[in-house]
């Protein structure tokens, strides 16, 4: 249930490695969805970023700065496994979560950038966000679907604890 009409600013670096046709950062970003940057250093610092070796996972704290700053990601390919530096000083990770893109079906933590953005979204209480984000794949309501119960979960937790306890229960 979204909370306010208020949207989120997404914001993402585009590393270019990955497959054009298939890159869901820069389909988000034709339909206006997010803003795509070329430099990793034109992200916003302040902006909270989507970080799969952050320490502390995303929850609904996180709501006030990802609204005054933006959420951001890091869209590099999965295969190559390199991140640039950047330094943010709202680093999160996402908990546990099935990815339902046609890649990476079935496999946990290997979401594409729209999954994690529907997933940070809804954790961060705005799920109508979350599914016009998702509307734009053929498999974005199986990815809602297949993570429905832990999505839940998450979105009901108010902190960072309470989410990771929410989080044992699924991995």
């Amino acid at each position: 249930m979204e909370e306010t009409a208020e949207r989120i600013r997404l914001l993402a670096y585009h590393a270019g490695e990955c497959d054009p046709k298939r890159c869901t950062a820069k389909k988000l970003a034709r339909f206006g969805l997010l803003t795509l940057h070329t430099h990793v250093r034109e992200l916003p610092r302040h902006a909270v970023l989507l970080d799969a070796r952050a320490e502390v996972v995303l929850s609904r704290a996180d709501r006030g700065q990802a609204l005054d700053c933006g959420l951001a990601v890091l869209d590099v390919s999965w295969n190559r496994g390199t991140f640039p530096a950047f330094s943010s000083r709202h680093p999160r990770r996402l908990p546990y979560l099935l990815a339902a893109n046609p890649v990476n079906y079935g496999k946990p933590w290997r979401l594409s950038s729209a999954e994690a953005f529907a997933a940070a979204l809804v954790l961060l209480g705005d799920e109508d966000q979350a599914r016009t984000v998702l509307s734009k794949f053929a498999w974005g309501d199986q990815f809602l679907a297949l993570n429905a119960e832990p999505l839940a979960d998450y979105a009901r937790a108010g902190t960072a604890d309470e989410v990771t306890a929410a989080e044992a229960l699924f991995i």
